[in-house]
């Protein structure tokens, strides 16, 4: 027996191979990899995603500097609440902005219209495969909306200051995988535009100076260059888009003819789509409502419906 047990202890021990040890750790990985991509831990990655190549690239809000001081809550009264980080801080310490006000007696921010308008009528699509388009995001407020409804967003916003407020509410609403956002101004050509900003206001540059400083007179505005891009040059013919929103203080027009393939989709694959129609910014753009809805008619729009400045419009 004891002579038995020597040989056995001679016997030099088996381990495998590097090409099967490399083999196996491979298939590990692999799996550890679609076990992720698949888990209810990761919920908008419910399938493998692969990168989305763009005519040009999409903000990195990693590599942008912070915006401070920051000032955000969650909006009151929505089914699907989101924060937002607030970019008007007001006349202060004097007369602070309202949403501070608020935010100091314990209450949520105000709820902004537009984006009850666009959980409302995206209640109607859920289960739907498609973008949601938000042209002129500014702070985000209406990408947000849609972002944490699990809608797939596109974001254009040329103002460097309300895309870092942009950032701030990706970020606090866990929504990096659902909006992408760039810093451009939409129009129907590809190229660049000078745009005016507003000393001290965030939500009111435009392409036209006279457009900006319609609502604040006394305000100066800074001309800046920004990128332009047309929605059909980022859009592919096999995207599906559920709604276009666009908000750009009088250059809608321009916006809609870099659109036309499209707006020209059949009705069922035509997005609904919601744009500020003020006669007053279009006519300082060089447009007017009626030469927008000619346009929208000539690629299917029949039906637009006012709901105070904004247009509402679908194909019968």
């Amino acid at each position: 027996m004891a002579n038995a047990w020597k040989r056995e202890s001679n016997k030099q021990p088996k381990y495998l191979s590097p090409i099967l040890l490399l083999l196996s750790l491979s298939l590990f990985l692999l799996f550890l990899f679609f076990f992720y991509a698949r888990s209810p831990l990761n919920p908008h990655n419910s399938t493998l995603y692969v990168p989305r190549v763009y005519p040009i690239p999409p903000f990195d809000c990693l590599k942008s500097p912070q915006a401070h001081p920051v000032v955000a809550n969650i909006v009151e009264n929505l089914k699907y609440p989101f924060l937002y980080s607030l970019s008007d801080f007001g006349s202060l310490p004097d007369k602070p902005h309202k949403n501070i006000v608020r935010l100091l007696k314990g209450k949520p921010f105000r709820k902004p219209d537009i984006s009850a308008t666009i959980q409302q009528l995206l209640e109607g699509m859920k289960g739907r495969n498609g973008l949601v388009v938000d042209v002129g995001a500014n702070v985000g407020m209406a990408s947000f909306a849609a972002a944490v409804m699990g809608f797939k967003v596109l974001a254009f916003e040329p103002v460097i200051d309300n895309l870092l407020r942009i950032c701030d509410g990706i970020w606090f609403n866990r929504v990096a995988d659902l909006v992408t956002v760039f810093e451009a101004a939409v129009s129907d050509r590809i190229g660049n535009i000078t745009f005016y900003k507003l000393v001290g206001r965030l939500d009111n540059s435009a392409v036209s100076a006279t457009g900006a400083k319609l609502a604040f007179k006394s305000n100066e505005e800074i001309a800046l260059q920004v990128r332009t891009i047309p929605l059909d040059e980022l859009i592919t013919d096999s995207e599906p888009v559920l709604l276009l929103k666009i908000d750009v203080q009088g250059w809608e027009y321009h916006v809609l003819k870099g659109a036309v393939k499209l707006l020209s989709r059949k009705k069922d694959e035509a997005p609904y789509l919601i744009y500020e129609e003020d006669e007053r910014l279009l006519q300082a753009s060089n447009s007017s409502a009626k030469e927008i809805r000619d346009f929208l008619r000539s690629v299917g729009y029949s039906h637009c419906v006012q709901r105070g400045t904004d247009a509402h419009c679908t194909k019968d």
